[in-house]
């Protein structure tokens, strides 16, 4: 008979640890004891009852570990846990759901955040038109399927009936019409800035500056490190994002810029218009006569427009090509949207940001182009607010 007392000095931390040598010896061995005194059976090879020791050892040694880094460990602690699991009736969070939890308490909290900037600067749009006195609109009716003949056109007249130009004469939108003539509208065409046409962006910026809107977004941005404090620097952040000329999909040399798609708009292979999201842009060019409001643009989830608010949707045509649905304001200062848009670029990572603001619910879409450029930008009305809030 083979005994294996010599190898068998230790025991066994508890019942649990039995288990292991259960496994090793399989379902159909006899049962195991394993304590100080006791013999295995004593067929089993003399390999055999030396890895089971050796296997206790290094369970005992593992226990008694764990029992200094817990002394609460055990089986009180097996057994809270089991009390917890067995009284539990819903499963915690996984870890992806705690993030996604903690994702929308963030981006809940940078939403409110931007609306209280985004009334600040409502509030101190100086420069903003009212409707019905220094500009009245036709919005006529809703705009039919996308098409270019006149069979669709929900609208005979013009949008715009009248617009007190005296407002033009205002320092931030002389500064900002004079841009408008800088750009060819086909994307392809490689864009060339003179001279001149960049004197031209640095005169609008100083004059953007120095509103009580864009000094509000800037100090915003300061406050939360995303802007330089330095003034001068500040108008090169502005510039880059969106001056710097960049090349918009299917072309090969720089042909577009965040100011060029956003207020002035650009035409695709001929047929589409693509960006064009100012109201001022608009009504100079229905104006000249290039412009044809064909209706505004309603769907299930959208309220109906109001002439005498300052955000819609429409559709038009400009030199040939169709907007099949755009999204605009309406009577806002060009220093509003510049400020708007780029605190909305800066501070989110999200290119769909909900703020709240005098009786508008908006939804700002702000796609950015490698992440240094403006690649679109516009608001979408989501609802009125009640104005007794």
């Amino acid at each position: 008979m083979q005994r294996c007392d010599a190898w068998l000095m230790v025991s066994m931390p508890n019942a649990e640890f039995a288990e292991i040598g259960s496994s090793i010896l399989g379902s159909s061995s006899p049962p195991v004891e394993v304590s100080l005194g006791k013999t295995l059976n004593p067929k089993l090879p003399w390999m055999l009852c030396i890895s089971l020791c050796i296997t206790c050892v290094i369970m005992k040694r593992l226990k008694n570990q764990y029992d200094k880094i817990s002394p609460a460990a055990g089986v009180q602690t097996r057994t809270a846990l089991s009390s917890t699991t067995v009284q539990s009736t819903e499963a915690p969070p996984s870890s992806k759901q705690s993030d996604r939890l903690r994702g929308q308490d963030i981006m809940v909290e940078s939403d409110r955040e931007l609306s209280s900037m985004a009334q600040a600067l409502w509030d101190n749009d100086v420069n903003r038109l009212q409707p019905g006195k220094d500009y009245r609109i036709s919005l006529q009716g809703k705009a039919g399927e996308m098409a270019m003949n006149d069979d669709n056109d929900g609208a005979g007249f013009p949008l715009f009936t009248f617009v007190d130009e005296n407002i033009f004469k205002k320092e931030t939108f002389l500064a900002f019409i004079s841009l408008l003539d800088n750009y060819v509208s086909d994307t392809g065409e490689p864009e060339i800035v003179t001279p001149e046409e960049e004197a031209e962006n640095h005169k609008f910026l100083d004059s953007l500056v120095q509103t009580p809107t864009m000094k509000i977004a800037h100090k915003y941005l300061v406050e939360k490190h995303l802007s330089p404090e330095n003034e001068k620097d500040f108008k090169k952040q502005l510039y880059r994002i969106w001056f710097e000329l960049y090349a918009r999909k299917g072309s090969s040399r720089p042909d577009s810029s965040g100011f060029e798609h956003v207020f002035v708009g650009e035409t695709r292979g001929g047929r589409t218009v693509i960006g064009f999201h100012n109201w001022i842009q608009l009504y100079l060019q229905e104006k000249l006569g290039h412009i044809d409001y064909k209706g505004y643009s309603v769907n299930a989830n959208s309220p109906q427009p109001d002439e005498n608010k300052h955000i819609m949707a429409l559709q038009f045509s400009w030199k040939n090509g169709i907007k099949p649905k755009g999204s605009i304001f309406i009577g806002v200062s060009p220093e509003f949207e510049f400020a708007l848009y780029t605190l909305c670029f800066l501070s989110s990572p999200n290119e769909h940001v909900k703020v709240q603001f005098s009786l508008y619910d908006v939804e700002i879409v702000c796609h950015h182009y490698n992440q240094k450029h403006i690649g679109t930008t516009y608001p979408m009305l989501v609802r009125y607010q009640n104005p007794t809030h």
